[in-house]
């Protein structure tokens, strides 16, 4: 894979998922901020581009199956594999996490007032997430799954009250953008989900499924954001 400043930051990741750590350790959002350059990126983070253009190249020399796979998905596939996959994980752990930071709130919150905060955070970013995952699947997944067996069938698509495709993805864009600000909100006042030396297991367990959650919810993103909404943008066109 030939990496150039001018490639975005979500088609090395989309091509190779192992490269996204590296973008997180220097400060570069990878789901979200996937469409920009490298060369935009390295110089919003303060990174000297041709230093981790290296590096990438380094990681992308071992082959990653599970992007390849993931590239290789109809739409239908993917937006199934996105369901079963993050949806699911996003509606499992939610409950988990809103008693474990109840927990640590009334166990901890008087030597660490910061966790009060970050309880109100997660139960926003939870109200939303769940209202976000039900338009999905309500609404555009199911839209973008008849995109997707339309050709095979024959059929041609009726436009929906919707109208085009990118409508509803630029609002579900933004609700990304949202959840990506304020899960760095969390992080910030976490100490990117440090445990105290007065931490008891709860709070641990807690710190470490807080970070899981950011770290699939980022994956999550970047699935939709760099894969799935662009290519059901491309065959809409090409349909029309």
């Amino acid at each position: 894979m030939n990496i150039s400043p001018e490639l975005s930051v979500g088609e090395v990741v989309k091509q190779n998922f192992k490269t996204a750590s590296l973008f997180q350790q220097n400060n570069i959002d990878y789901c979200c901020g996937g469409n920009k350059p490298i060369s935009e990126a390295c110089t919003e983070a303060g990174v000297d581009q041709h230093h981790l253009i290296s590096q990438l190249e380094t990681i992308v020399e071992s082959n990653d199956p599970d992007s390849a796979y993931i590239d290789s998905l109809a739409l239908d596939e993917l937006a199934g594999y996105i369901e079963k996959r993050h949806h699911s994980y996003v509606r499992r752990s939610i409950p988990f996490l809103q008693a474990s930071l109840d927990k640590i709130c009334e166990v901890h919150g008087k030597n660490h007032p910061e966790l009060f905060k970050i309880r109100d955070l997660f139960n926003e970013s939870a109200g939303n997430l769940t209202m976000h995952l039900q338009k999905e699947e309500l609404v555009l997944f199911p839209y973008i799954k008849k995109l997707a067996e339309a050709p095979a069938q024959g059929d041609s698509l009726q436009t929906p009250g919707f109208g085009a495709v990118s409508n509803p993805i630029r609002m579900m864009l933004e609700e990304h953008e949202a959840e990506g600000s304020r899960f760095e909100k969390i992080a910030g006042l976490s100490e990117n989900y440090k445990i105290p030396e007065d931490g008891c297991t709860t709070y641990k367990v807690t710190m470490e499924n807080l970070k899981e959650f950011e770290d699939d919810l980022h994956r999550h993103i970047h699935l939709e954001n760099n894969i799935l909404f662009p290519k059901a943008i491309e065959l809409e066109k090409e349909m029309n």
